[in-house]
């Protein structure tokens, strides 16, 4: 499946402690078509879990992936970066055979 760093975790609960929202909604990382490559990550906050999805409880928080997402997915890392120059999500991916120019896009 996939792996969430530390930093992704406590990152992903604090959003979610600010919007009131820990205690019922995850993570949701679903892989959709677009961008230069042609698939695009695609992070956003969900409180259904599905049976088809797949779920993780990583330091009190949900990740969920849909069955699809979830083959692209497969051995991937979710960080979270704060440096001067960038902050943000990361997604490591061994799955992404190319990636665009500006890191928003891959192929597999």
């Amino acid at each position: 499946m996939i792996e969430v760093t530390k930093e992704a975790a406590v990152r992903i609960r604090s959003l979610l402690e600010e919007d009131g929202k820990l205690a019922s909604h995850g993570l949701r990382m679903k892989v959709v078509g677009g961008g230069c490559s042609g698939l695009q990550y695609q992070l956003s906050f969900d409180d259904i879990v599905r049976e088809i999805d797949h779920a993780i409880e990583v330091d009190g928080v949900k990740v969920i992936v849909d069955e699809k997402s979830a083959l692209y997915l497969v051995g991937a890392r979710l960080d979270f970066i704060d440096t001067l120059q960038e902050s943000g999500f990361k997604i490591q991916n061994p799955n992404a055979s190319n990636t665009c120019g500006c890191g928003q896009s891959f192929a597999a």
